[in-house]
Formats: C-alpha cells, structure tokens, sequence
C-alpha cells in the first residue's frame, strides 16, 4: 500500500487526471462533480499561496468573481467565444493579483490577512455598483454556451456528462502548471520563504518578487476556476466576489490537507458534498460543516489528505 501510494506520489498529475475522470460516476450527480471541480481547482489556487507560500490570503474571492465577471461580461456584452472569453478571464484576474499582491505583499502576518480583505471588499463594491455591465445585485444573467464544433466534432455543453469533461481539460491544464510550478527551482524558494523568509532573504532570494510573482499565479488560476464557474452556472451572481467564497478556499485547503499536492481537492470533495447532503435534512446545514471543520482541525491537523500521507511516512517533498 506504501508503494502504491508512493508511485501516485511521484506521478501525481496522471493520478490526478485518472480519479477526476471516473469522478463523475462516483458522485451522485454530475452537476455536485462540475462544482466540486470547479472549487477544487479554485482550493488549490489557493493552496499555492497559502500553502506552499505561507500566506494567509482573505481576499481570493476577488479573483473567482473577476474572471467569472469578465468571461461573462465578454460573452453577454461582447459576443465573444467561450475560449476568448476565458483567456479574458484569466487575464484579468492575473492583473487583478498583480494589483493587489503589489500593495498586499508589504505587509506581514494578519496585516497581510486583512489588506487583502480590504481589497477583496474593493473589487466586489466596484462590480456590485457597475450595474450596466454586472447587473448589480441581481448578477450577470445569459452567459450561455449551448454547442460548439471541435476538430468538426458537435459538443453539446448542456450536456452535464460533457460538459464535465470539457471543464476536466481545463483544470488538469492547471494541475500540470502548478506540479510543473513546485518542481521548478520556483517552488523550492517558495517553501524556503515559508519555513524562514530571514534565512531565505540572506541566502539572496528576492522575497517581495517571489511572493509577487506567486500570488499573480494563485490568482490566474482562481481566475480560471471563477471563468469555468461563469460557464457552468450561465450567470455570475454577486456572491462570486463575496469574502465568504474566500473563507470557503481557507476551509477547504486546512479541511484537506494545506501544503499538499492534491489536498485542497479532497477538501472541497468533502465540504461539498456534505453540504449537498446536509441540506437535504436542515437549513442549518452551515452549523454542521463547522462542526466537522472544527473535528477535523483538532484531531487531524495537518487534513484529510495531509494525516493520509504522513500515516503512510511519505516524504514531503514527493506531495
């Protein structure tokens, strides 16, 4: 068992890929999959900055509502392609973190905590007021894709079942750019700056570039996820931006296993899911996941997939 889990270690984008593609057969429906896709992919954006960075981010949500506000803006007022429309997104978002990392980033601890709370609330009031092309309060409504052609091939993306697969393209794109990211010379001053920024400032790292650099990273792929999420819902609602999507990010990266590969996934998968089948029972279904946040963080700290891992004596640098 050991070395089964060791050799998913070692190819952990291809163990990625495989379990997300049965993953729809194991839900109970497809459209829990697509938004435990979309968040898990939000989670580890995330989870870069935060886990592997050491900083603790409130204002993430900033960058899911800006690439789902521009992807639909792009398509609602603009008629431009899905694919375009994306990109936009993304973009936007990453000029979003470039922004905010830069005022952010000079600030330490919960100083830096806040600012991006602060700033996170700027861009959602700058949306909120922009009714003509947000719509205000009542969201961005008509973002729709219905069918395109690839390689001349119909897709029919109102298909739940395609239109998974289709957003899968898309988030193993983004698990390979960060496997590729924490492999890199990168990632490695990365967690040099998280254990001892004084140590890693004196052996002539650039501290303020790389936290930079990495939190324009982190929001690009929370861009993308935000992007995905607009297609999904054929709307962007308000709540996109809320600071309590930012707070999802945090519980779901701690809840999974924050600093590791796959964690923030599991996290997601596991708050979701609850969630879907709390609510079934009671409108307090929030009460409930707090409970379990709270179990999970006393008796299993380092998460779900984190206490796996470590139970399993696989070495830190192989997640």
């Amino acid at each position: 068992m050991n070395a089964f889990f060791q050799l998913i270690a070692r190819h952990r984008v291809l163990a990625s890929t495989l379990f997300l593609a049965i993953f729809p057969f194991i839900m109970p429906y497809e459209a829990l999959a697509i938004n435990i896709l979309i968040f898990g992919l939000f989670a580890m954006g995330f989870n870069l900055l935060f886990g592997y960075m050491g900083l603790l981010s409130f204002g993430h949500a900033a960058f899911l509502g800006i690439g789902s506000y521009l992807t639909g803006i792009g398509i609602v007022h603009y008629g431009l392609g899905w694919g375009t429309a994306i990109l936009v997104g993304v973009i936007g978002a990453a000029i979003g973190g470039l922004i905010m990392g830069f005022l952010a980033i000079r600030t330490r601890g919960i100083y830096f905590s806040m600012v991006t709370l602060a700033l996170g609330q700027i861009v959602y009031y700058i949306f909120y007021k922009a009714e003509s092309l947000t719509g205000g309060e009542n969201g961005l409504r008509g973002v729709r894709v219905d069918s395109f052609n690839i390689f001349g091939i119909p897709v029919d993306f109102l298909n739940p079942l395609v239109k998974y697969y289709i957003i899968l393209v898309f988030v193993v794109a983004a698990i390979w750019l960060i496997s590729r990211i924490l492999n890199s010379p990168l990632g490695a001053v990365m967690e040099a700056i998280r254990e001892n920024e004084k140590r890693a400032s004196a052996c002539g790292f650039d501290v303020a570039k790389t936290k930079l650099l990495v939190f324009i990273l982190s929001a690009a792929i929370c861009g993308l996820a935000g992007s995905l999420r607009a297609l999904h819902l054929s709307i962007v609602p308000i709540d996109s931006l809320h600071y309590l999507q930012s707070g999802q990010a945090v519980m779901m990266s701690i809840l999974g296993g924050m600093g590791t590969f796959f964690g923030p996934f599991v996290g997601a998968a596991v708050m979701l899911y609850l969630e879907d089948v709390v609510t079934t029972f009671t409108k307090h279904w929030m009460a409930v996941i707090g409970l379990v946040f709270m179990f999970f963080v006393l008796f299993f700290p380092r998460g779900i997939w984190g206490t796996i891992l470590s139970k399993l004596q696989i070495h830190q640098d192989s997640k």
